[in-house]
């Protein structure tokens, strides 16, 4: 189902650049209220943090933040206040390594990768089984979230999810940030990345973790990378038990997996979005009668700012994103 969208775009961020790079650069969103960390230790004998917000016996929203982010991202932590302030309760989910501590295997996480949030599930139902749960999901982590919702179908008992800015078609959207000012997107990411991966050499190195070491060696100079689709092939895929780059993004694109989801879910795009082209775009066909979509004429990756007064902002999304947990919910 489309759904007819209320959010007008600052004036004076007129376009999918703009509306993406004001946030991402100038956005400085304050440490929500009644914080904490916890940690988790995975199946396989690493780690994942949690960083919650709200304590009691509120509803729980997971979040999950987007590629080279981590719970530390405003959009997650303006979220996570709006959410407390409307009666919701909040975990964000940092990716391995990405809550300012090295995981301890050559692993990480991708755009395909849900084991991770559903160890998180799985671990929150155990502990609250009769808590109301919703997820929301940004970029990489929505895609994440829209294909474990896929995987699970009704074996999932969420409330409510909603999944912004998501590149549904992995490939398209490598090819994108190929050209034009996407440029700058890219060699951004690409630099975090290859970073991040250094960090972990290092730590796995200091640790004594030889063997996982050397697997991170064996994949050679990363310095070379300068796409995507390099990247993926190279490192994604090869750490991950992947063919190729191919067959990554064939198998882990979110927009096949839409058909299947079995929870309300509301999935946030706009057409001027600088990571892709309107080809992701799924068609009515491709929905599960779960699924709504809300397409914007503008807004960006993960901006969608809106306000009349230069330098002063409103964040659409944590408005959209916490009414439509709130039709869905207990709270009304």
């Amino acid at each position: 189902m489309l759904t007819k969208t209320t959010f007008k775009p600052a004036w004076w961020l007129s376009n999918g650049h703009l509306q993406t790079i004001y946030p991402a650069l100038l956005r400085k969103a304050p440490d929500p209220p009644e914080y904490r960390r916890e940690r988790l230790t995975t199946l396989d004998h690493d780690f994942i943090d949690i960083d919650y917000c709200g304590a009691g016996k509120q509803p729980l929203i997971i979040l999950v933040h987007g590629l080279t982010g981590s719970s530390q991202s405003s959009y997650i932590k303006g979220l996570q206040t709006v959410l407390l302030k409307q009666g919701f309760r909040s975990a964000a989910l940092n990716f391995r390594g990405c809550s300012g501590s090295s995981n301890n295997r050559a692993r990480s996480y991708h755009s395909g990768e849900t084991e991770d949030i559903d160890f998180l599930y799985q671990t929150l139902r155990l502990c609250e089984p009769d808590t109301p749960l919703g997820a929301v999901g940004f970029s990489l982590g929505g895609n994440v979230l829209l294909k474990w919702l896929g995987e699970q179908g009704d074996q999932v008992k969420l409330f409510a999810a909603v999944a912004v800015s998501v590149p549904l078609v992995l490939g398209i959207c490598a090819t994108k940030l190929d050209s034009g000012f996407s440029k700058l997107y890219r060699g951004k990411l690409l630099n975090e990345l290859k970073a991040y991966m250094h960090v972990k050499l290092q730590h796995l190195e200091s640790t004594g973790q030889s063997k996982e070491a050397m697997k991170i060696r064996e994949l050679g100079d990363l310095s070379t990378i300068n796409s995507f689709w390099q990247y993926d092939d190279r490192v994604v895929a090869k750490l991950h038990g992947f063919a190729d780059v191919h067959d990554y993004y064939r198998r882990s694109s979110s927009r096949q997996y839409l058909k299947s989801i079995a929870v309300p879910t509301l999935l946030i795009q706009a057409i001027d979005d600088p990571f892709m082209t309107q080809e992701v775009l799924p068609g009515q066909d491709e929905l599960s009668p779960h699924v709504q979509l809300e397409f914007t004429r503008h807004g960006g990756h993960v901006g969608f700012v809106s306000g009349s007064i230069p330098f002063k902002p409103k964040y659409w999304l944590e408005q959209r994103i916490t009414e439509f947990l709130m039709e869905n919910s207990v709270i009304r």
